[in-house]
């Protein structure tokens, strides 16, 4: 009887994933609406663009939200660790002066731009939630 438990316990991972492991979402999953990003974009041209470029391609020494080294770098990531950053430290001239949904809004702008496909829900603006959708930066 203990063996049979030992070998359920060992192959039970390999044959039957957890929850978590089969539903985890990411970023091609449809996470923001149309009409978010479209909220993110304003938000972006008023607080963002003069640092980070009106194509969110950067200047100087503010970097790109788009692009190669973007997707570099935030690939493995997630969603909620880009929200944080983004709720931290943006805009440089007055870090956290923007409310919770105008940064997820602009996390939701930031994604389409990146072309990550919308969905029908919003994103939330709890940081939990984010964290637990992965940034990928390609479907496979």
């Amino acid at each position: 009887m203990l063996l049979l438990i030992a070998a359920l316990v060992s192959f039970w991972p390999t044959y039957f994933p957890t929850r978590a492991q089969d539903t985890q979402r990411t970023v091609w999953d449809g996470v923001y609406s149309d009409g978010q990003a479209k909220r993110g974009e304003a938000v972006y041209l008023e607080a963002c663009a003069n640092c980070h470029g009106r194509t969110l391609e950067g200047a100087d020494m503010t970097p790109g939200l788009t692009g190669g080294a973007f997707m570099a770098n935030w690939d493995g990531l997630t969603v909620g660790d880009l929200f944080d950053r983004i709720r931290i430290s943006m805009p440089a001239d007055r870090p956290g002066s923007l409310s919770r949904q105008e940064d997820v809004d602009v996390v939701a702008y930031i994604l389409r731009f990146n072309q990550f496909p919308s969905g029908k829900d919003e994103l939330p603006r709890e940081v939990q939630i984010l964290k637990q959708i992965l940034f990928k930066a390609s479907r496979q």
